[in-house]
Protein backbone atom coordinates (compact mmCIF):
# COMPACT_ATOMS: atom_id res chain seq x y z
CA UNK A 1 0.00 0.00 0.00
CA UNK A 2 1.21 3.22 -0.97
CA UNK A 3 0.94 5.57 1.99
CA UNK A 4 3.22 8.98 0.46
CA UNK A 5 3.96 10.18 -2.54
CA UNK A 6 6.90 12.34 -2.77
CA UNK A 7 6.69 15.50 -5.56
CA UNK A 8 9.52 15.41 -8.32
CA UNK A 9 10.07 17.82 -11.00
CA UNK A 10 11.29 17.01 -14.26
CA UNK A 11 12.91 20.58 -15.45
CA UNK A 12 13.78 21.13 -18.98
CA UNK A 13 16.83 23.29 -20.66
CA UNK A 14 14.24 25.84 -22.28
CA UNK A 15 12.22 26.30 -19.00
CA UNK A 16 9.55 23.79 -19.00
CA UNK A 17 9.18 22.32 -15.92
CA UNK A 18 6.88 19.34 -15.23
CA UNK A 19 5.83 18.48 -11.85
CA UNK A 20 4.85 14.61 -10.57
CA UNK A 21 5.62 11.81 -8.37
CA UNK A 22 8.66 9.70 -7.44
CA UNK A 23 8.56 5.97 -7.30
CA UNK A 24 12.44 5.29 -7.34
CA UNK A 25 15.56 6.85 -5.91
CA UNK A 26 15.35 10.29 -3.90
CA UNK A 27 18.04 11.79 -5.81
CA UNK A 28 17.95 14.55 -8.31
CA UNK A 29 20.27 13.81 -11.50
CA UNK A 30 20.84 15.87 -14.73
CA UNK A 31 21.11 14.65 -18.37
CA UNK A 32 19.84 13.94 -21.65
CA UNK A 33 16.15 13.68 -22.41
CA UNK A 34 15.26 11.30 -25.03
CA UNK A 35 12.61 9.05 -25.57
CA UNK A 36 11.21 5.68 -26.67
CA UNK A 37 7.82 4.67 -27.85
CA UNK A 38 8.72 0.99 -27.64
CA UNK A 39 5.45 -0.73 -25.59
CA UNK A 40 7.66 -3.93 -23.52
CA UNK A 41 10.74 -4.05 -22.68
CA UNK A 42 11.75 -1.83 -19.59
CA UNK A 43 14.26 -4.29 -17.99
CA UNK A 44 15.94 -4.71 -21.44
CA UNK A 45 16.12 -0.67 -22.29
CA UNK A 46 17.31 0.20 -18.70
CA UNK A 47 20.44 -2.48 -18.64
CA UNK A 48 20.89 -1.01 -22.63
CA UNK A 49 24.58 0.76 -22.24
CA UNK A 50 23.78 2.93 -25.26
CA UNK A 51 21.38 4.62 -22.83
CA UNK A 52 24.30 5.81 -20.59
CA UNK A 53 24.06 9.79 -19.48
CA UNK A 54 20.35 9.65 -20.36
CA UNK A 55 17.09 10.78 -19.13
CA UNK A 56 14.72 7.83 -20.73
CA UNK A 57 10.92 9.08 -21.04
CA UNK A 58 8.97 6.38 -21.96
CA UNK A 59 5.66 6.88 -24.71
CA UNK A 60 3.65 3.74 -23.21
CA UNK A 61 1.72 4.48 -20.26
CA UNK A 62 1.55 2.08 -17.90
CA UNK A 63 5.11 0.86 -16.87
CA UNK A 64 6.28 -1.67 -14.02
CA UNK A 65 3.32 -3.91 -13.93
CA UNK A 66 5.21 -6.81 -15.03
CA UNK A 67 8.07 -6.16 -12.28
CA UNK A 68 11.81 -7.13 -12.79
CA UNK A 69 13.31 -10.76 -13.75
CA UNK A 70 15.41 -12.90 -11.78
CA UNK A 71 19.15 -12.69 -11.93
CA UNK A 72 19.89 -15.91 -13.70
CA UNK A 73 23.10 -16.75 -15.47
CA UNK A 74 23.16 -18.42 -18.73
CA UNK A 75 26.91 -18.56 -20.33
CA UNK A 76 28.77 -16.05 -18.44
CA UNK A 77 25.71 -13.16 -18.88
CA UNK A 78 22.60 -12.67 -17.46
CA UNK A 79 19.63 -14.27 -19.57
CA UNK A 80 17.03 -11.47 -19.10
CA UNK A 81 19.24 -8.22 -18.99
CA UNK A 82 21.45 -6.35 -21.61
CA UNK A 83 24.16 -5.79 -19.52
CA UNK A 84 24.94 -6.20 -15.43
CA UNK A 85 23.14 -3.02 -14.27
CA UNK A 86 20.95 -0.27 -15.18
CA UNK A 87 22.41 2.54 -16.90
CA UNK A 88 19.90 5.49 -17.78
CA UNK A 89 20.44 8.56 -15.23
CA UNK A 90 16.93 8.81 -14.52
CA UNK A 91 13.42 7.24 -15.82
CA UNK A 92 10.10 9.44 -17.18
CA UNK A 93 6.74 7.46 -17.10
CA UNK A 94 3.17 8.70 -16.74
CA UNK A 95 1.56 5.71 -14.50
CA UNK A 96 3.55 3.82 -12.16
CA UNK A 97 2.32 0.32 -11.69
CA UNK A 98 2.94 -0.21 -7.94
CA UNK A 99 1.47 -3.98 -7.77
CA UNK A 100 3.34 -6.38 -10.46
CA UNK A 101 2.66 -9.58 -11.63
CA UNK A 102 4.70 -12.21 -13.63
CA UNK A 103 6.06 -15.55 -13.83
CA UNK A 104 9.67 -14.31 -13.66
CA UNK A 105 9.41 -11.12 -11.03
CA UNK A 106 11.83 -11.26 -8.47
CA UNK A 107 10.98 -7.41 -7.85
CA UNK A 108 9.84 -4.35 -8.45
CA UNK A 109 10.85 -1.95 -10.90
CA UNK A 110 10.76 0.88 -8.17
CA UNK A 111 13.04 -1.50 -5.89
CA UNK A 112 15.45 -2.39 -8.42
CA UNK A 113 15.68 1.72 -9.28
CA UNK A 114 16.36 2.28 -5.80
CA UNK A 115 19.13 -0.08 -5.86
CA UNK A 116 21.17 1.68 -8.28
CA UNK A 117 20.03 4.79 -7.13
CA UNK A 118 18.42 6.09 -9.98
CA UNK A 119 15.12 8.32 -10.00
CA UNK A 120 11.95 7.71 -11.34
CA UNK A 121 9.12 10.35 -11.59
CA UNK A 122 5.46 9.91 -12.74
CA UNK A 123 2.65 11.42 -12.97
CA UNK A 124 3.78 13.14 -16.29
CA UNK A 125 2.13 13.44 -19.80
CA UNK A 126 4.43 11.96 -21.65
CA UNK A 127 3.28 12.01 -25.17
CA UNK A 128 2.87 15.47 -24.68
CA UNK A 129 6.62 15.61 -23.77
CA UNK A 130 6.98 13.55 -26.57
CA UNK A 131 5.73 15.82 -29.05
CA UNK A 132 7.66 18.66 -27.48
CA UNK A 133 11.02 16.61 -28.05
CA UNK A 134 10.38 15.91 -31.57
CA UNK A 135 9.50 19.77 -32.38
CA UNK A 136 12.32 21.24 -30.68
CA UNK A 137 14.58 18.56 -30.52
CA UNK A 138 16.41 16.36 -27.79
CA UNK A 139 16.96 18.90 -24.94
CA UNK A 140 18.80 18.37 -21.89
CA UNK A 141 16.94 18.17 -18.60
CA UNK A 142 17.35 17.37 -15.19
CA UNK A 143 15.08 15.31 -12.31
CA UNK A 144 14.91 17.50 -8.92
CA UNK A 145 13.57 15.84 -5.89
CA UNK A 146 12.97 17.37 -2.62
CA UNK A 147 14.00 21.05 -4.28
CA UNK A 148 18.06 19.43 -4.32
CA UNK A 149 18.54 20.93 -7.44
CA UNK A 150 21.37 19.81 -9.70
CA UNK A 151 23.21 21.97 -13.02
CA UNK A 152 22.48 20.95 -16.25
CA UNK A 153 24.63 17.88 -18.04
CA UNK A 154 25.44 17.44 -21.40
CA UNK A 155 26.76 13.56 -21.76
CA UNK A 156 27.68 14.11 -25.15
CA UNK A 157 30.69 16.27 -23.87
CA UNK A 158 32.21 13.48 -22.26
CA UNK A 159 33.19 9.79 -23.77
CA UNK A 160 30.67 7.44 -22.52
CA UNK A 161 32.06 4.52 -23.97
CA UNK A 162 34.86 4.78 -21.58
CA UNK A 163 32.68 4.71 -18.56
CA UNK A 164 30.61 1.37 -20.43
CA UNK A 165 33.31 -0.91 -22.29
CA UNK A 166 34.79 -3.66 -20.10
CA UNK A 167 37.97 -3.52 -18.39
CA UNK A 168 39.48 -5.97 -18.98
CA UNK A 169 39.55 -9.08 -21.75
CA UNK A 170 36.49 -11.48 -21.47
CA UNK A 171 36.78 -14.86 -23.62
CA UNK A 172 32.85 -16.40 -24.38
CA UNK A 173 32.68 -20.27 -25.78
CA UNK A 174 34.39 -22.67 -27.36
CA UNK A 175 33.28 -22.34 -31.30
CA UNK A 176 35.10 -22.86 -34.38
CA UNK A 177 35.28 -19.61 -35.17
CA UNK A 178 37.05 -16.70 -33.22
CA UNK A 179 35.76 -12.92 -32.97
CA UNK A 180 36.68 -10.43 -31.77
CA UNK A 181 34.29 -8.05 -30.02
CA UNK A 182 35.17 -4.24 -29.55
CA UNK A 183 33.13 -3.41 -26.75
CA UNK A 184 31.78 0.17 -26.86
CA UNK A 185 28.89 -0.41 -24.74
CA UNK A 186 27.83 -3.96 -25.89
CA UNK A 187 24.41 -4.87 -25.23
CA UNK A 188 24.49 -9.26 -23.97
CA UNK A 189 22.20 -10.44 -27.03
CA UNK A 190 24.64 -9.39 -29.31
CA UNK A 191 27.17 -12.09 -27.66
CA UNK A 192 24.46 -14.63 -27.30
CA UNK A 193 23.68 -14.47 -30.80
CA UNK A 194 27.50 -14.59 -31.65
CA UNK A 195 27.16 -18.06 -29.18
CA UNK A 196 24.52 -19.44 -31.02
CA UNK A 197 26.53 -19.58 -34.13
CA UNK A 198 29.64 -21.45 -32.57
CA UNK A 199 31.87 -18.87 -32.28
CA UNK A 200 34.05 -17.84 -29.47
CA UNK A 201 33.78 -14.52 -28.76
CA UNK A 202 36.76 -12.50 -27.09
CA UNK A 203 35.52 -9.67 -25.82
CA UNK A 204 37.94 -6.51 -25.71
CA UNK A 205 37.58 -2.75 -24.31
CA UNK A 206 37.08 -0.05 -26.43
CA UNK A 207 40.43 1.43 -27.08
CA UNK A 208 42.27 -2.34 -26.95
CA UNK A 209 45.37 -2.81 -28.89
CA UNK A 210 42.94 -5.28 -31.36
CA UNK A 211 46.31 -6.45 -33.32
CA UNK A 212 47.83 -8.29 -30.81
CA UNK A 213 45.21 -10.79 -31.36
CA UNK A 214 44.80 -13.30 -33.59
CA UNK A 215 40.99 -13.88 -34.99
CA UNK A 216 38.62 -14.81 -37.82
CA UNK A 217 36.16 -11.94 -37.63
CA UNK A 218 35.73 -8.30 -36.38
CA UNK A 219 32.70 -7.23 -34.57
CA UNK A 220 32.35 -3.15 -33.19
CA UNK A 221 29.23 -3.15 -30.59
CA UNK A 222 26.81 -0.26 -30.22
CA UNK A 223 27.41 2.14 -27.44
CA UNK A 224 26.19 5.49 -26.46
CA UNK A 225 27.48 9.09 -27.03
CA UNK A 226 29.26 11.06 -29.68
CA UNK A 227 31.49 8.44 -31.71
CA UNK A 228 33.77 11.22 -32.77
CA UNK A 229 34.97 10.68 -28.83
CA UNK A 230 36.44 7.23 -29.38
CA UNK A 231 39.40 8.09 -31.56
CA UNK A 232 41.54 5.05 -30.34
CA UNK A 233 38.95 3.09 -31.80
CA UNK A 234 38.24 4.77 -34.86
CA UNK A 235 41.97 4.73 -35.41
CA UNK A 236 42.67 0.91 -35.04
CA UNK A 237 39.56 0.23 -37.40
CA UNK A 238 40.99 2.27 -40.10
CA UNK A 239 44.39 0.24 -40.04
CA UNK A 240 41.87 -2.92 -39.36
CA UNK A 241 40.06 -2.05 -43.13
CA UNK A 242 43.24 -2.50 -45.09
CA UNK A 243 43.02 -6.27 -44.63
CA UNK A 244 40.31 -8.08 -45.60
CA UNK A 245 39.02 -9.01 -42.31
CA UNK A 246 35.37 -10.31 -42.07
CA UNK A 247 33.79 -7.42 -39.92
CA UNK A 248 30.00 -6.32 -38.42
CA UNK A 249 29.07 -3.25 -36.57
CA UNK A 250 25.63 -2.78 -34.96
CA UNK A 251 24.59 0.61 -34.08
CA UNK A 252 27.81 3.06 -32.53
CA UNK A 253 29.63 0.81 -34.31
CA UNK A 254 27.98 1.47 -37.47
CA UNK A 255 29.11 5.06 -37.22
CA UNK A 256 32.17 4.16 -36.27
CA UNK A 257 33.10 2.09 -39.09
CA UNK A 258 31.66 5.25 -40.69
CA UNK A 259 34.16 7.51 -39.32
CA UNK A 260 36.91 4.78 -39.71
CA UNK A 261 35.93 4.74 -43.79
CA UNK A 262 36.31 8.50 -44.18
CA UNK A 263 33.00 9.23 -43.87
CA UNK A 264 31.10 11.82 -41.31
CA UNK A 265 28.40 11.70 -38.65
CA UNK A 266 26.15 14.12 -37.24
CA UNK A 267 23.25 14.16 -34.40
CA UNK A 268 19.70 13.96 -35.05
CA UNK A 269 17.28 16.06 -33.92
CA UNK A 270 15.79 13.68 -31.70
CA UNK A 271 17.25 10.28 -32.41
CA UNK A 272 15.44 6.75 -33.39
CA UNK A 273 14.65 4.90 -30.24
CA UNK A 274 11.47 1.92 -30.45
CA UNK A 275 10.87 -0.84 -31.71
CA UNK A 276 9.18 -0.31 -34.98
CA UNK A 277 11.21 2.09 -36.65
CA UNK A 278 11.39 0.80 -40.68
CA UNK A 279 14.14 0.50 -42.96
CA UNK A 280 14.56 -0.99 -46.39
CA UNK A 281 17.17 -2.63 -47.81
CA UNK A 282 19.25 -0.61 -50.54
CA UNK A 283 18.42 -2.13 -54.26
CA UNK A 284 15.65 -3.84 -52.92
CA UNK A 285 12.30 -3.89 -51.99
CA UNK A 286 12.67 -5.76 -49.24
CA UNK A 287 11.42 -3.72 -45.59
CA UNK A 288 12.22 -4.47 -42.32
CA UNK A 289 11.01 -3.71 -38.67
CA UNK A 290 13.73 -2.90 -37.01
CA UNK A 291 14.88 -1.90 -33.10
CA UNK A 292 16.61 1.14 -32.28
CA UNK A 293 18.51 3.40 -30.19
CA UNK A 294 20.70 5.89 -31.53
CA UNK A 295 20.95 9.89 -31.46
CA UNK A 296 23.63 9.97 -34.23
CA UNK A 297 24.03 8.84 -37.48
CA UNK A 298 26.19 8.38 -40.97
CA UNK A 299 25.90 10.82 -43.50
CA UNK A 300 25.82 9.08 -46.72
CA UNK A 301 26.81 11.90 -49.04
CA UNK A 302 30.27 11.55 -47.09
CA UNK A 303 30.92 7.78 -48.00
CA UNK A 304 33.75 7.03 -50.50
CA UNK A 305 33.30 5.47 -53.80
CA UNK A 306 33.97 2.19 -51.74
CA UNK A 307 30.96 2.35 -49.80
CA UNK A 308 27.50 2.41 -50.30
CA UNK A 309 24.74 2.51 -48.07
CA UNK A 310 23.24 -1.18 -47.25
CA UNK A 311 19.55 0.14 -45.05
CA UNK A 312 17.92 3.73 -45.12
CA UNK A 313 15.25 4.23 -42.86
CA UNK A 314 11.89 4.60 -44.42
CA UNK A 315 10.64 7.64 -41.69
CA UNK A 316 13.10 9.86 -43.03
CA UNK A 317 15.95 8.36 -45.00
CA UNK A 318 18.87 8.53 -42.94
CA UNK A 319 21.63 5.92 -42.90
CA UNK A 320 20.55 2.51 -41.80
CA UNK A 321 23.87 1.00 -42.59
CA UNK A 322 26.47 0.31 -44.67
CA UNK A 323 28.70 -2.40 -46.61
CA UNK A 324 32.19 -2.33 -48.45
CA UNK A 325 31.62 -2.82 -51.73
CA UNK A 326 34.85 -5.43 -52.17
CA UNK A 327 35.33 -6.80 -48.78
CA UNK A 328 33.55 -8.41 -46.48
CA UNK A 329 32.78 -5.41 -44.35
CA UNK A 330 29.18 -4.43 -43.31
CA UNK A 331 26.94 -2.79 -40.60
CA UNK A 332 23.91 -2.47 -39.87
CA UNK A 333 22.67 1.46 -37.36
CA UNK A 334 19.44 -1.12 -35.96
CA UNK A 335 19.55 -3.45 -33.89
CA UNK A 336 19.26 -7.01 -35.48
CA UNK A 337 19.48 -8.67 -31.71
CA UNK A 338 16.65 -6.94 -30.67
CA UNK A 339 16.11 -7.72 -27.49
CA UNK A 340 13.50 -6.23 -26.68
CA UNK A 341 12.01 -5.62 -30.46
CA UNK A 342 11.62 -8.10 -33.34
CA UNK A 343 13.96 -9.98 -34.52
CA UNK A 344 13.02 -9.33 -38.57
CA UNK A 345 17.01 -9.06 -39.14
CA UNK A 346 18.86 -11.81 -36.93
CA UNK A 347 20.12 -13.13 -40.15
CA UNK A 348 22.55 -10.59 -40.19
CA UNK A 349 24.84 -12.37 -38.15
CA UNK A 350 24.64 -15.46 -40.23
CA UNK A 351 25.73 -13.31 -43.12
CA UNK A 352 28.83 -12.21 -40.79
CA UNK A 353 29.55 -16.02 -39.90
CA UNK A 354 29.45 -16.60 -43.47
CA UNK A 355 31.52 -14.04 -44.29
CA UNK A 356 33.83 -15.69 -41.67
CA UNK A 357 33.46 -19.70 -43.18
CA UNK A 358 34.59 -18.03 -46.38
CA UNK A 359 37.77 -16.61 -45.71
CA UNK A 360 38.65 -20.37 -44.09
CA UNK A 361 41.22 -19.04 -42.07
CA UNK A 362 42.73 -16.52 -39.56
CA UNK A 363 43.24 -13.45 -42.09
CA UNK A 364 46.21 -11.66 -39.61
CA UNK A 365 48.42 -12.06 -37.00
CA UNK A 366 50.52 -8.95 -36.00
Amino acid sequence: MVTERKTARLILEDGTEMTGFSFGADTSIAGEVVFNTSMVGYPESLTDPSYKGQILVLTYPMVGNYGIPHMIMENGLPKFFESDRIHISGLVITDYSYQHHHWNAAKSLADWLKEYNIPGIFGIDTRALTKQLREKGTMLGKIVIDNQDVPFYDPNKDNLVALVSTKERIVYGNGKYKVLLIDTGVKYNIIRNLLKRDVTVVRVPWDYDIFSEEFDGLFISNGPGDPKMCTTTIKNLSQALQYNVPTMGICLGNQLLGLAAGADTYKLKYGHRSHNQPVIEVGTNKAYITSQNHGFAIDNKTLSDEWEPLFINLNDNTNEGMRHKTKPVFSCQFHPEATGGPVDTEFLFDVFVENIEKSKKTVFAI
